[in-house]
């Protein structure tokens, strides 16, 4: 499983599920029920104090796993997929702005 954190565009749903994304140039579509959990951040090296009773957002971040499909069929080395992509996303609660946590090996392209 690769981790690192990178700008993802995600247009969401009304009710807040990603349904498409765009990463690195390329268009996606999610193809699956994402899954959404909340994990606790290092907000001690981000600020001073927590307020008490705070818990999402400031505490804990969102993260949503998608499994999504290239638009135009095709994987980033040219050949044709047919497995999803499986990535973990995050939320900004206060920005709105997407970042690309992980990229699942299970589901990863293979390159030639």
């Amino acid at each position: 499983m690769g981790m690192f954190s990178e700008s993802v565009d995600v247009a969401c749903a009304p009710d807040g599920q990603p349904v498409s994304l765009t990463w690195s140039g390329r268009s996606y579509a999610v193809c699956a029920e994402s899954v959404r959990w909340y994990e606790r951040r290092q907000w001690w090296d981000e600020v001073s104090r927590a307020p008490l009773g705070s818990g999402q957002g400031v505490v804990d971040h969102e993260i949503w796993r998608v499994q999504v499909l290239p638009v135009d069929g095709r994987e980033r080395n040219g050949r044709e997929q047919d497995e999803p992509l499986t990535l973990d996303l995050t939320r900004h609660i206060g920005s709105g702005r997407w970042r690309l946590l992980r990229i699942h090996d299970g589901l990863r392209p293979t390159t030639a």
